[in-house]
């Protein structure tokens, strides 16, 4: 992680908490709320972990039609999960015929705007097709049998057809219901748990999933992306003991009487887990998903308001993200003049609380200059302590944009130091309850410390968080309890949740968790929002984008 010096103006206090914005470059009106948009299906990101290829063949089937008429086609059993058993049969067929089989299945992604100035996230979509299964050939008698295994797939009813010269003459299902598995079953408190939950569906109604630790919900999973198959992980927390895993099906919360509902199907699942000792804190981290290669080449910020119709200049970063206050080289070629030019941070402004009007808008942010010497330029410039996400550094000269490259700010926890600028804590602090312009300025955060009494407040600090709906809030877990939210739009990226410490003497776990955003203003058919999503690291809009939203992990002590 880099970090950055001390600072000399408090022992306690990481520089740079709060910085002010300078509007040295206007690249674009002010902004309202949100009223036109356009939906594009994101396209998933190849490099996903553990995601299943098509069922059977992967071949997508030729259109054919269904008459009222058909063959009943007879699957033993036909119901069950995946990687179980069947047998496909069927008889009163045309006699020596090669028939073609079909499986029916769907495909799911999420739904968003992109916009220069933000990202909105506007549900999902499914598709419902056809896959080739197999070619089987009738006997004499109009009969066949094909023995197989349920595909890892969504789950829910799959139709079965047996198809000649695109018109199906046989139709049987087969109905994939789900199964729950964990990994490791015992472990000390913070032990990572591996969830792994297949045959979720292709509907609203059973995509997603809540996950449950002694009743308390941690967070939910999708598996759109994944085909109908949930991986997540959360920590195991005390006291020492048996606690209980469940995983039900949910649009939001858990869906409680499943089994009297239209999708009895999606029953859910609870397993045990030992939590064996009590390590003790530990040190925060961050987990962050793989990274994939972003399918769509938008970006916020990325606006040419501004930019020179005629240039042919270019620039390159030294790298592509990081976090704040990162050393990066800009690198610039083919400019037509030679001479001074400002390179600027290009970023918003803003909130969607008070937004009866204007809600954000475009500001610049000053990095230095760069002097342009036949056509080229190497400047080295400083990421501000400020939003997080995708935003653009910019060459420009008066009002015109020659030159212009996306960097992506990443999340991270913030470090606290002495006043020798050694680091004596990270993210975590005791509550400071003045009101003074300096407390407020940290967020309250106080002295940094992991040792609480029961009842005592506490604060856990954030920086480079986001703005869009896909990054611009945390979810925050306690002992796996999902207790709320934060966001980190309105304060520039810098974070302050304040909590208070709760529980039997030993250690408690906090996570936070990447959330759809969908609180006012906001749109309709938005599901899956303001809950902690466990499966951001492989089924997540953002990943399409190029975002890189981690989960947080820490830990405190409480005493008597």
């Amino acid at each position: 992680m880099k970090m950055e010096k001390a600072s000399r103006r408090s022992s306690l206090i990481a520089k740079g908490a709060i910085v002010s914005l300078l509007s040295v470059f206007l690249v674009a009106p002010a902004l309202g709320a949100d009223t036109t948009y356009t939906p594009i299906n994101l396209v998933q990101p190849s490099g996903i972990p553990n995601v299943a290829p098509l069922p059977f063949t992967g071949v997508t089937a030729a259109t054919f039609t269904v008459p009222t008429t058909m063959v009943n086609l007879t699957v033993t059993p036909n119901q069950g999960v995946v990687g179980s058993p069947m047998v496909v049969s069927g008889a009163g067929l045309p006699a020596n015929t090669s028939l073609q089989m079909t499986w029916g299945t769907a495909s799911g992604t999420w739904v968003a705007d992109v916009q220069p100035s933000s990202v909105n996230y506007l549900g999902d979509s499914i598709t419902k097709f056809n896959v080739n299964m197999t070619t089987v050939t009738t006997d004499t008698n109009g009969a066949f049998s094909f023995p197989t295994v349920v595909p890892s797939d969504f789950g829910g009813v799959h139709d079965i057809y047996v198809v000649q010269n695109g018109t199906a003459l046989g139709h049987g299902g087969y109905q994939t219901t789900r199964a729950l598995s964990i990994s490791p079953s015992s472990g000390p408190i913070g032990t990572p748990i591996t969830i792994t939950y297949t045959g979720m569906g292709a509907t609203l109604y059973t995509a997603g999933a809540a996950v449950h630790w002694d009743n308390s919900m941690a967070g939910e999973m999708q598996a759109l992306w994944t085909r109908g198959t949930g991986i997540v992980t959360i920590r195991a927390a005390g006291p020492r003991g048996t606690h209980y895993v469940n995983v039900g099906d949910a649009i939001g919360v858990t869906y409680m009487n499943i089994i009297q509902s239209p999708v009895p199907y999606a029953n859910g699942g609870s397993l045990p887990f030992e939590v064996t000792s009590d390590p003790g804190v530990g040190v925060p981290s961050a987990t962050f998903p793989a990274v994939v290669q972003p399918t769509t080449t938008l970006r916020t910020t990325l606006s040419t308001v501004g930019l020179d119709p005629n240039t042919q200049a270019t620039m390159a970063l030294s790298q592509p993200s990081g976090n704040i206050l990162t050393k990066v080289n800009v690198k610039t070629a083919k400019v037509a003049t030679d001479g001074t030019y400002q390179i600027v941070w290009s970023t918003v402004v803003g909130n969607r609380v008070n937004c009866t009007g204007t809600c954000w808008a475009f500001n610049s942010i000053p990095l230095g200059t760069a002097t342009v010497l036949n056509g080229t330029s190497s400047t080295d410039v400083t990421i501000p302590d400020n939003l997080g996400g995708w935003h653009v550094i910019q060459m420009v000269k008066g009002s015109t944009i020659e030159a212009q490259s996306p960097f992506y700010v990443k999340e991270s926890i913030m470090p606290f130091y002495d006043s020798k600028g050694k680091v004596i804590g990270m993210g975590v602090a005791k509550f400071d309850p003045s009101t003074s312009p300096d407390s407020v300025a940290r967020g309250q955060a106080g002295d940094p410390t992991t040792t609480f009494k029961n009842g005592e407040a506490f604060t856990i600090s954030i920086k480079g968080v986001g703005w869009t709906q896909l990054d611009n809030t945390l979810a925050v877990t306690y002992d796996n309890n999902y207790i709320g939210y934060g966001c980190g739009f309105n304060s520039n990226g810098y974070m302050v949740v304040k909590m208070i410490a709760t529980g039997a003497p030993g250690t408690h776990i906090i996570d936070l968790h990447p959330l759809l955003y969908t609180n006012q203003p906001s749109f309709a058919n938005t599901p899956y929002g303001m809950l902690p999503v466990l499966s951001s690291d492989r089924d997540f809009p953002g990943l399409a984008l190029g975002y890189q939203v981690p989960s947080f992990h820490f830990a405190i002590k409480i005493v008597r």
